[in-house]
């Protein structure tokens, strides 16, 4: 039977196109709406504006949930409001960035975590990472990490490197 949550299973098999996470790991799934007629409308949130993903994204999702039985149609929107952060990877999906070599800020920054007012609600300008914020390597755990470059693969991610076990590896930007 068609619902909501068998919606949700369904989006579980769509990955991000630019790392190793299903969509609703990564916390981009905003809202999932059965509307009349067997319609399905999603709200996806991405992680940044502009993200070239985006296109991907949205072709996976309807091509996915639209093999679901008894689904007539499926809407896609992206919106901007909650913005996305980091805070909203899960645990699954933070392990599962890890065993590839991507870190993730750990949650609870004061402008997701409901502690400010909206007004108060500051979003950090930074692109290299306050230093004494310690990214333990995810290949072998040390702490002995430093900073390489503030821009990765993506325009979400950043390069640190191990002293310990000589590896470079990938840290997710907080935004």
């Amino acid at each position: 039977m068609l619902s909501v949550e068998s919606v949700f299973a369904a989006l579980r098999d769509v990955n991000d196109p630019e790392m190793p996470i299903n969509i609703v790991d990564l916390g981009i799934v905003e809202a999932v709406r059965l509307a009349r007629d067997a319609e399905i409308e999603i709200d996806v949130t991405p992680t940044f504006v502009g993200c070239p993903a985006l296109p991907v994204i949205e072709s996976d999702i309807r091509r996915r949930v639209a093999a679901l039985p008894g689904v007539s149609r499926v809407r896609v929107s992206f919106v901007y409001d909650p913005p996305w952060s980091v805070d909203r990877i899960s645990a699954a999906g933070r392990e599962s960035l890890a065993r590839v070599g991507i870190t993730v800020p750990q949650p609870g920054s004061a402008c997701s975590s409901g502690a400010l007012p909206d007004e108060r609600r500051l979003v950090p300008l930074s692109i290299g990472g306050d230093p004494r914020d310690a990214v333990a390597c995810p290949l072998c755990g040390s702490a002995d990490t430093s900073l390489e470059s503030a821009f990765g693969p993506t325009r979400c991610k950043m390069i640190y490197y191990c002293e310990r076990c000589r590896n470079q590896f990938e840290h997710m930007k907080r935004v």
